[in-house]
């Protein structure tokens, strides 16, 4: 064969060579990428698995009917063993929260004003907040009814009804993201109580009381979680009440995230509902959040 054509086959069985060795590196970098993929989906999944164990825990130590072996129901932290991963589990009882549908003029004005509002615009939140809530299409002072919505832009006006979920308060007139944000941890809709419990309540919740500060409100919180049981409890607030707690409740939040040992996270929350239902469970689901794993 002469160099020439020689040449040519040699160049081409580089090329080919090369061809080879790019698929092969293409394939064992796709299979690695899968095999990735496959350890991740199942970390998740098991950190996931993890934290609804936890929930479930939590929901069955609500129904012991001895305090002592109960968890507290005021927001502390408590570290429940499951398998190979570490679950935290916070549980608060919703009566320390504030019940948006039946909050005071004047604790839902506090609340905006120890969230850093200046007091002409917490009045005109207040009043739209309460606009939404009230049945009638009257603006009360500075509020907020479908005219004004209109103004704004707005294509829709206020519910002129009880809101069926904290979320809603993102459609009040004015009302910030990040404010919602702050807040959103210390509110509910499924209390029957007007004032938020402080036996129970968040930090978020402590500012809507009088004369509350966040510094204040933090030493409280810290000050109660050293407690061993809230049958102890005998903490005097700001404006001078007294906090006690007052029996069992029947709605939690309940929050449990997962860690594994290789730090994949998972975590779930849930406002739950002791009491059977159609379905035989012991208790209802009223609001289920998730997708927080990492």
């Amino acid at each position: 064969m002469p160099a020439k054509q020689k040449g040519v086959a040699l160049v081409i069985v580089l090329w080919i060579l090369l061809l080879i060795t790019i698929s092969t590196s293409a394939f064992t970098l796709m299979a690695r990428m899968d095999s990735l993929e496959a350890h991740t989906v199942l970390w998740s999944t098991k950190a996931r698995l993890a934290a609804e164990a936890g929930m479930n825990i939590a929901i069955l130590s609500l129904r012991d009917p001895d305090e002592l072996t109960r968890l507290i129901p005021d927001g502390r932290p408590f570290i429940v063993p499951y398998l190979d991963a570490q679950v935290e589990v916070m549980v608060t009882d919703e009566r320390g929260k504030v019940n948006i549908n039946k909050v005071s003029d004047l604790e839902l004005l506090q609340l905006f004003l120890a969230n850093g509002l200046e007091e002409d615009q917490a009045g005109l939140l207040t009043a739209a907040v309460l606009d939404w809530i009230d049945t009638d299409e009257l603006p009360r002072p500075d509020g907020a009814e479908l005219p004004e919505y209109q103004a704004a832009g707005y294509q829709v006006g206020p519910g002129n009804r009880s809101f069926v979920m904290v979320e809603e308060l993102l459609q009040v007139l004015g009302l910030p993201w990040e404010l919602f944000q702050k807040i959103q941890p210390g509110l509910t809709v499924w209390t029957d109580g007007r004032s938020p419990n402080p036996a129970y309540a968040p930090v978020e919740a402590l500012l809507a009381l009088p004369d509350m500060t966040q510094e204040l409100a933090e030493e409280f919180v810290q000050e109660r979680h050293s407690l061993e049981s809230l049958s102890d409890l005998d903490l005097a607030l700001p404006s001078g009440q007294v906090a006690m707690a007052q029996g069992g409740g029947l709605t939690y939040s309940i929050v449990a995230r997962a860690t594994l040992p290789n730090g994949i996270w998972d975590q779930i929350e849930a406002t739950i509902r002791l009491g059977g239902n159609e379905n035989g469970q012991p208790f209802r689901i009223l609001h289920w959040r998730e997708g927080f794993h990492h």
